[in-house]
């Protein structure tokens, strides 16, 4: 295995672990009611879209065809306004546990939507697996409960399934991309887009922040959403999918829930019961059964 490769690889797992670690601090700051979901995603892409047209002014400079600004302004769509907003807005209404275990659906979407467009044969088992997968996602949504008021589980585990499959969407689009430039030359792009997008949204629950009322927690908690979960794992996903397929990187989500849920009950955001334990084997049974490779048959 090669450098390029390693460094992929632990690229795409330090995204997850980050992911996994966002899931508890976007939670608390959302539940608490220091920012509301929109909002929040607006600060979270303003911040990242800084961050990036900054990097750019120090980073090399490709030319980009004119007829891509549409791809990327499509990806921004998937990727960043769709993704974020049922994302956040699911996060209302379910707990971290919850969201990170409907998130690992992102390999089955992956593989489904590859036989779609890519023309990739689908096998028996993994059909098996794809059903598995969605079983786990229902069970999680129609009997999973919270002891937290107002949350609404099947709601808000529907948006982040939503948000799944508009990421998945986005793997498949951004990986023809990267073919094409290098993630410095367009992500700043998909961010300005995402912005414009996102703004009309949550403008007016950022002019109903009170700021003053954060506690260091708090900040700490904006900051890694914005500078962590956002501006890192969107740089460095791209740069994975040069070297890796999309498949590849997008199995990785089954760590998220093990991080997600390690976190969330250590920080006390979150519990463990037997629902969520079974739904959870019966997704991770199906993302196992639809990643693994078939057998060579004999001739």
């Amino acid at each position: 295995m090669n450098n390029t490769r390693i460094f992929a690889l632990l690229a795409v797992f330090m995204v997850q672990v980050i992911y996994g670690f966002t899931f508890t601090f976007a939670n608390d700051v959302i539940d608490a009611g220091y920012i509301k979901p929109f909002g929040f995603i607006v600060l979270r892409v303003l911040g990242a879209a800084i961050l990036f047209w900054l990097l750019s002014l120090f980073t090399v400079r490709q030319k980009i065809d004119k007829q891509d600004y549409l791809k990327f302004f499509v990806a921004s769509i998937f990727g960043i306004a769709l993704n974020m907003l049922t994302f956040f807005k699911g996060f209302e209404y379910t707990t971290p546990i919850h969201a990170s275990v409907i998130m690992t659906v992102v390999p089955i979407v992956v593989l489904t939507l590859s036989a779609i467009f890519l023309k990739e044969r689908i096998t028996n088992l993994k059909v098996v697996g794809i059903i598995l997968g969605f079983s786990g996602a229902l069970v999680l949504s129609l009997y999973g409960k919270s002891t937290q008021v107002g949350d609404n589980i099947p709601l808000g585990n529907l948006l982040v399934f939503i948000n799944a499959v508009s990421y998945s969407i986005y793997l498949i689009l951004i990986k023809k991309i990267t073919e094409k430039y290098h993630p410095f030359t367009f992500i700043k792009w998909l961010f300005l887009f995402g912005f414009i997008l996102v703004l009309p949204f949550g403008y007016k629950e950022v002019s109903l922040i009170n700021w003053g009322s954060f506690s260091p927690y708090i900040i700490f908690s904006v900051l890694f959403v914005i500078i962590g979960a956002t501006f890192t794992t969107y740089l460095l996903n791209p740069i994975a999918l040069q070297h890796l397929k999309a498949s590849t990187v997008s199995t990785f989500l089954y760590l998220q829930p093990v991080i997600a849920g390690i976190f969330a009950i250590l920080m006390g955001s979150d519990s463990l019961n037997v629902v969520k334990l079974v739904a959870a084997g019966l997704i991770f049974t199906g993302v196992y059964l639809v990643t693994k490779k078939p057998r060579a048959t004999l001739n």
